[in-house]
């Protein structure tokens, strides 16, 4: 075969395979844009967008940052030319669709490049709708806009945005042509995108007389929102950040297409403006149009706003011109934005609102938004919002300790955890900051990069003065209320921090209308909150933050700023230990002065207060004096008299109070709270006094008061406290003429012998303590004090008999007594809910009362045998067994004991019970040597706290202590309860005289990096013990972290700890 034959031949067979390539493809195209044009076909137009769908995913495959659509005969050798040579300027990259063959419809190259760009830009002209190709063009974008939140700006050149709507005018008749031969189901799609387009705002060439200046607006606004739409990663730092956005989008329902509104609601400082902004930058590329207007109330103040519907005005104006991007746009009324949006998806974030008027202007309904829009409010006061009608409210609550110091460290040292060496000064700051992510912020900044000696040096003055930054944005809460709002803010902040609301509300009825109103008004603007006591049911307290209290004192000493300050004898309030003290050391003149609140600093020195130092004080109402305590009292040069106390003292608490009677003068007129605690007081006052506005009593510890005055007068008294008042012998007969008072409390009263017949007339008394008034034999008879829900008997060891004082007692405690019967008429009480005995063999009548019994105490010396019916007592919770050296085995006891002990039981070898229910269990064995094994297993797997004589820790601990002061534990992810065994020891066999009172076990719980996951906490127990005992308790961590270190210690110099471990169930 010559060589000119086979070249004929494989270029004839090139050529062949060319050709069949070239018509695969052509072929292959086809069914591609078929399959394209079917998709396009069934596109549903849906409202509901999932987050996890939007652009962000998308963005690392985009190639353009914009695609325009147009029809070109109409604008691309025009303006289209002009726009693109403005990108080219701006930097902005269109696709270009010069190598795309135009058809009836649009191939995979022209969705790609569609899917990949940032924004779609529709040019409408008046010959737009007269392709197809425009017409599936626009359909696959509106497709994007809806499934991946694609942006999409239009301009309406040379047509009207009602003739696309409706498909009217020259547009519409171009549409008709268009239409002409197509489905039905292929018109209503193009009609439905041409519908939604013309709604979107945009820019409208008949308009604009300049035509170059609307491109280079509209290139600018491009340019905007391209920016916009790059993923800001500048929250992804904030420490529970997260956790806010998760259930900000919770209450966002993005996938609703109702308009909703949303409120942040948070104290200034605690993060509300962050976490809007961080929303807003998480989903603004899902709307239309959005805006951040950020601090609203400064832009409706006087003198731009002469009257409420100018500041209305004023305020739309400024929100339309962000919005719309339009500067100079006019506002002639207020329908303008309803007029404008009610067709627009928007989001739009109103910052610190803190007026119903701001609302009224630029949110007033929700019917002035698209479907789908979303508003967000940040705001500190919840009345405002709930004068709106706003119910989704998100409530930004202070962070934990734990997190807290996280933040502070973040801006303290660039990491989450402190530098080695600053762990007790960074949890020292969190706490001072009282955990408000704006103090941690500003305090990290400012010791960020000082010395530990540096840091030290700093923290009095953090404690004392409030930074210019923190200070500027707290007092805008101030000074939006009204001046008697300020007056209540001041003396909360100076006063009565932490104070019950009840007595705060006593004190201050003669100078607020309705303070109860007013002191709800400040829970709602979240400067105060009002929480209710853990330790008293049904006590209410104020909580003002710590840098709120700064402020107020910081407003005290300088009124008029800051560069005036007043001098101390000048000011309403004296709250610094140092200034109050130069005050009364002096005899200063403080006329001005209404409320003086002292506790001793920790100076050194001594410190003299005069007989006339409060003699210039004519309006003082509030003296809070604390102290002197420990070893303080030595330096204290203190009176042994008063001269003068002002007429119109309110509060007189002067706890350690040093004289032995109040002045000769002094007025009780106007007095509603007496409060001296552990006072050397003999008598309150000389003669007869008007007690009409008294309502309490606290004297405490006051072991020489011998006598009360006449409370004739005291008829609004509520609680009255004598407890450890062991010179007390009686009480006045005038006490039944204080017939409003509820609380009566007297334990510890040892010489106390008796109690008038006349308190039978106090039918408002709901508690009488009267426990360890060992000289107490008999009580009155025949009264019938019908509200009493507590009584306290116990340790009344001379009382024989109980008679019925009340049938409607919550509480009864006789607890070793000499009671020998109990009445048979206490199974008929109804209210009974705890029964708390001692039982003796001379006490009659008492296993009837084996259903209401909650708790009993045997001695051995008066019960040598326990009996048996101890195991019927249903309701039994607390079992005391006292002194049993000689071998004896308890009962099995009901599945509701929660508390246990054993003391001194020699011995005792086992311990019966069902103790598997889900209350916690505390079982302490003291001395308790011979408890045998089985027994041993009960208690330590079925109690949450034990203590138990042991020579060591259990073998079997998951972290034992080994040589070091604390323990390293890696975290199992399935539980955070543990539970720690401490192996305690007495350093001497001497007894003393204070052997049994309680010592105090320290625990504290940090991460790997020395940050304390909690505050440190304690558990109580009670010595002697004779040797060696384990103690066993539980305790929880709630931390994000994989390692904890634990570590304990002890408030005793009689214990030591000698070994501990934990185990990790």
């Amino acid at each position: 075969m010559n060589s000119s034959f086979l070249s004929s031949f494989c270029a004839a067979a090139i050529t062949f395979f060319t050709l069949l390539g070239t018509i695969s493809f052509m072929f292959y195209r086809k069914v591609k844009s078929h399959q394209e044009n079917k998709t396009i076909a069934s596109f549903p137009f849906s409202s509901s967008l999932s987050l996890s769908s939007t652009p962000s995913s998308l963005s690392r495959n985009r190639k353009h940052d914009v695609f325009p659509s147009f029809h070109g005969a109409d604008v691309r050798k025009t303006f289209l030319t002009h726009i693109l040579k403005e990108f080219k300027r701006k930097g902005i990259v269109p696709f270009i669709d010069n190598d795309i063959e135009r058809s009836k419809s649009i191939g995979p190259e022209l969705i790609e490049a569609i899917r990949g760009s940032k924004i779609a830009i529709v040019l409408l002209s008046r010959n737009y709708a007269s392709s197809s190709w425009c017409l599936n063009e626009l359909v696959e974008i509106m497709k994007c806009r809806e499934e991946l939140g694609q942006r999409v700006m239009t301009i309406f050149y040379e047509v009207y945005p009602t003739d696309v709507k409706n498909q009217i005018g020259d547009f519409g008749k171009a549409f008709k042509k268009t239409c002409k031969g197509k489905t039905k189901e292929e018109i209503k799609k193009w009609r439905k995108v041409l519908e939604v387009v013309a709604t979107i705002a945009g820019e409208h060439s008949r308009n604009w007389d300049n035509e170059a200046a609307m491109i280079e607006k509209f290139v600018t606004d491009v340019s905007n929102m391209l920016n916009s739409s790059t993923r800001s990663r500048d929250f992804d730092g904030l420490i529970e950040m997260g956790a806010h956005v998760k259930e900000m989008e919770s209450l966002l329902c993005l996938d609703s297409n109702e308009v909703r509104v949303i409120g942040i609601l948070g104290p200034a400082g605690i993060g509300k403006t962050t976490i809007a902004r961080a929303i807003s930058n998480r989903i603004s590329n899902r709307f239309d149009s959005s805006v951040f207007m950020e601090n609203i109330k400064e832009l409706c103040t006087r003198p731009v706003c002469s009257d409420d519907y100018s500041a209305k005005l004023h305020l739309q104006k400024q929100f339309m011109s962000q919005i719309m991007n339009h500067k100079d746009i006019e506002i002639p009324h207020l329908g303008v934005a309803c007029d404008r949006l009610n067709n627009q998806k928007v989001l739009i974030v109103l910052d610190s609102i803190d007026q119903s008027l701001q609302l009224d202007a630029i949110a007033k309904e929700t019917r002035w938004f698209g479907h789908g829009s979303r508003i967000i409010i940040t705001t500190q006061d919840q009345k405002l919002l709930k004068a709106h009608g706003i119910n989704h409210i998100y409530k930004v609550e202070f962070p934990s300790t734990y997190v807290a110091c996280q933040i502070f460290c973040m801006y303290a040292f660039g990491q989450k955890f402190p530098k080695d060496g600053f762990e007790e000064l960074a949890w020292q700051v969190t706490i001072l900051s009282g955990e408000l992510p704006l103090g941690l912020r500003v305090m990290g900044s400012y010791l960020r990069g000082m010395s530990k000696q540096e840091w030290i040096n700093a923290l009095p003055m953090l404690k004392n003065h409030l930074d210019a930054n923190i200070k500027s944005i707290l007092k805008c809460s101030y000074d939006a209320l009204c001046d008697e709002d300020k007056d209540l803010f001041l003396h909360i902040a100076c006063c009565f921090n932490y104070h019950c609301v009840e007595k705060v509300e006593g004190y201050l009825e003669h100078k607020f209308f309705d303070v109860s109103q007013r002191l709800q008004l400040l829970a709602q603007k979240s400067l105060i909150s009002i929480e209710t006591s853990d330790r008293y049911i049904g006590d209410r307290r104020i909580h003002m933050h710590n840098l709120l209290v700064q402020l107020g004192r910081e407003i005290v000493r300088h009124p008029l700023g800051h560069h005036s300050i007043l001098e101390p004898w000048n000011r309403q309030f004296l709250v610094d230990a140092r200034d109050i003290l130069e005050v009364l050391s002096d005899n200063a003149v403080g006329s001005n002065v209404i409320g003086i609140n002292f506790y001793p600093p920790k100076v050194s020195g001594e410190m003299n207060i005069s007989e006339r130092a409060f003699e210039g004080m004519t309006n003082l109402k509030f003296l809070r004096f604390n102290g002197p305590y420990g070893d303080q009292s030595d330096r204290w040069c203190l009176p042994q008299s008063l001269y003068y106390l002002s007429r119109k003292i309110r509060l007189l608490e002067w706890n350690l109070f040093p004289m032995t009677c109040l002045p000769l003068n002094f007025c009780t007129e106007y007095l509603v709270e007496l409060q001296m605690r552990d006072s050397k007081v003999q008598k309150l006052w000389e003669g007869d006094k008007t007690l009409g506005n008294l309502k309490w009593i606290d004297l405490r510890g006051s072991k020489n008061l011998n006598a009360l005055p006449d409370l004739s007068t005291a008829t609004k008294l509520q609680e009255l406290i004598l407890t450890k008042c062991s010179s007390l012998a009686e009480l006045p007969f005038s006490i039944g003429k204080a017939t409003n008072l509820q609380k009566l409390y007297l334990g510890m009263c040892t010489s106390l012998v008796e109690l008038p017949s006349a308190i039978g007339n106090l039918h408002k008394l709901q508690e009488l303590q009267l426990q360890g008034c060992s000289k107490l034999a008999v009580l009155p008879t025949n009264i019938n004090l019908e509200s009493l829900d507590k009584l306290n008997l116990s340790d009344c060891i001379l009382l024989k008999s109980f008679p019925e004082i009340s049938t409607n007692i919550k509480d009864l405690k006789l607890m070793r007594t000499a009671i020998k019967e109990v009445p048979l008429s206490i199974k008929s009480w109804s209210r009974l809910q705890d029964l708390e005995m001692s039982y003796n063999e001379n006490l009659q009548g008492f296993p009837h009362s084996l259903d209401i019994i909650t708790k009993v105490h045997f001695r051995h010396t008066e019960t040598p045998e326990i009996p048996s019916w101890v195991s019927k007592i249903s309701r039994l919770k607390k079992v005391i067994l006292e002194g049993y050296e000689k071998p004896v085995v308890p009962p099995e006891l009901s599945n509701s004991v929660s508390y246990g002990l054993v003391e001194n039981g020699g011995s005792l070898e086992t311990f019966n019970g069902s103790f598997h229910n889900d209350a916690k269990k505390y079982l302490k064995f003291i001395n308790c040597l011979k408890v045998n094994k089985e027994a041993r297993e009960l208690i330590q797997t079925s109690s949450t706290l034990k203590l138990l004589p042991s020579r060591e820790v259990p073998a079997n601990l998951t972290y034992p202590a080994g040589t070091g002061s604390f323990i390293m534990v890696s975290l199992n992810p399935t539980t955070l309860i543990f539970k720690a065994c401490i192996l305690l020891v007495k350093k001497s066999d001497k007894e003393k005289e204070d052997d049994d009172r309680e010592i105090v076990v320290y625990y504290d719980i940090m991460e790997k990096h020395k940050v304390r996951v909690m505050p440190p906490a304690y558990r109580f127990i009670v010595p002697p013990f004779l040797t060696e005992h384990l103690l066993t308790f539980e305790l929880e961590a709630d931390v994000t972290s994989n390692e904890l270190i634990f570590k304990f210690q002890l408030g005793s110099d009689e214990v030591v700890i000698k070994d501990f471990g934990v185990f990790q169930p």
